[in-house]
């Protein structure tokens, strides 16, 4: 599998929603006094003594595979523990942890894609974040806000993602313009990519999975959301959502963007080749365009903050990390949490992974500060957003990728999508 099909898995939550559901439902025998609740408590907190005993850690993808090597350095630290991990496919992960929960047999740690936290938290299976375990103004706010349901942290995020814009500088030239900043220059700036030579101003998903992430930010973008702030109604039927669909589609109608969705593997050879001038992703693509394209494509593509309209927001996603209400080594998993969360531990895990880290002063280090592509997904994590952490998110955000589809296609009007999309979701509900 590529690392652009893995990274794609990840903010996606998929298969067993109706088993969470029905955990959901029934409480997962928690009580109403239990874990953090709705006033923000957090668990108690831990102390700063080593860490000892065993702990087992599930990961997913790539994380799975490497986090042993990160690992070793904790337990030479802390000689008398010891941290077993678990690598689980991503395409897998999602039905694991839900059976997992119903059978009552958890591991102390998981990996958790940041779209999953408000539908698994709301099983009562996680321990909310001890009080004092991290600062939470150190972490990207759309990053923590991940990790936040009903005012309770479950949990940290281990790292991010966010979209960006990437282009092809040569064709940018040949064209005489620069990088997009609004809207209307983002039109403008995709159709003289098309003039310079390549075949599709921009590359988007036509609807479909994960779409959802491509249009949003867009209602976003104008200040539209996804739901009230008191988090009881949605509000996908708004005039910013409607305008999102408009000009999204647009590109479509208008032949900028080709209507077939790219998959991995794709969109990189159509982006070197010169068919595409412009995409979205994160920050794996770098070293995968420096790989495929060679030596001499590093002068041909840049990458830019997203363009908007009275923000410039983006996407965020990424991996965050929980432990279970039930684990057995309670101490010792929150104590490699926090080992995680320190910067000098994410550079290190950077240069293991290349994931993002979430503390915002690890990005002061030149190994992002100086990077001309990692130094503007720095930049860009200052303004990107996470859908709301809520429990039947995978639902909702399905009927949105399905109307996104039929609007792209012509099948329906953007207001009439975003009409369908409010109903069928009041309908579905938050889960509460």
């Amino acid at each position: 599998m590529t690392r652009s099909v893995r990274r794609t898995s990840r903010w996606a939550a998929v298969g067993a929603t109706a088993l969470v559901g029905a955990l959901v439902l029934a409480g997962c025998g928690r009580t109403d006094d239990g874990g953090g609740g709705g006033d923000g408590g957090g668990g108690e907190a831990i102390d700063d003594s080593p860490a000892s005993g065993t702990v087992e850690v599930w990961a997913m993808g790539n994380e799975g595979e490497v986090l042993d090597e990160l690992a070793a350095r904790f337990e030479e630290e802390n000689p008398d523990v010891t941290i077993e991990v678990t690598a689980v496919p991503w395409e897998s992960a999602h039905d694991r942890i839900a059976t997992a929960i119903a059978g009552g047999e958890t591991p102390d740690i998981t990996m958790l894609g940041t779209t999953w936290v408000g539908e698994f938290a709301a099983t009562g299976a996680f321990e909310p974040t001890p009080d004092g375990l991290v600062d939470e103004s150190s972490f990207f706010e759309g990053s923590w806000d991940t990790a936040v349901v009903d005012d309770v942290a479950y949990g940290v995020p281990w790292y991010v993602d966010t979209r960006v814009l990437y282009y092809r500088t040569d064709f940018a030239e040949q064209a005489g313009v620069e990088p997009p900043t609004t809207w209307d220059e983002y039109k403008e700036f995709t159709k003289a990519l098309q003039t310079a030579g390549a075949q599709w101003g921009v590359s988007l998903p036509p609807g479909g999975f994960d779409s959802w992430q491509y249009v949003t930010p867009l209602a976003w973008q104008q200040g539209g959301d996804i739901i009230n702030d008191d988090g009881t109604e949605f509000t996908l039927d708004s005039p910013e959502w409607e305008e999102a669909f408009a000009f999204y589609t647009s590109f479509f109608e208008e032949g900028i963007a080709e209507p077939r969705r790219l998959e991995g593997g794709e969109i990189e050879q159509a982006f070197i080749n010169g068919e595409v001038g412009a995409f979205y992703s994160g920050p794996f693509h770098v070293s995968l365009l420096l790989d495929q394209g060679g030596e001499e494509f590093a002068d041909k593509f840049g990458v830019a903050m997203v363009p908007g309209a009275d923000s410039r927001t983006s996407f965020t996603g990424g991996g965050n990390l929980a432990v279970f209400e039930e684990t057995d080594n309670r101490d010792a998993s929150w104590k490699f949490v926090r080992w995680l969360s320190e910067p000098e531990t994410q550079i290190e895990w950077y240069d293991i992974s290349t994931d993002l880290p979430s503390v915002q002063s690890a990005w002061d280090d030149a190994t992002f500060a100086e990077d001309p592509y990692l130094s503007v997904f720095g930049e860009q994590l200052q303004d990107s957003k996470a859908p709301p952490a809520i429990a039947t998110w995978a639902q909702v955000s399905a009927v949105i990728d399905q109307e996104l589809e039929k609007a792209t296609r012509g099948e329906t009007t953007p207001a009439d999508a975003v009409a369908a999309i409010q109903q069928q979701a009041s309908s579905i509900g938050t889960g509460e």
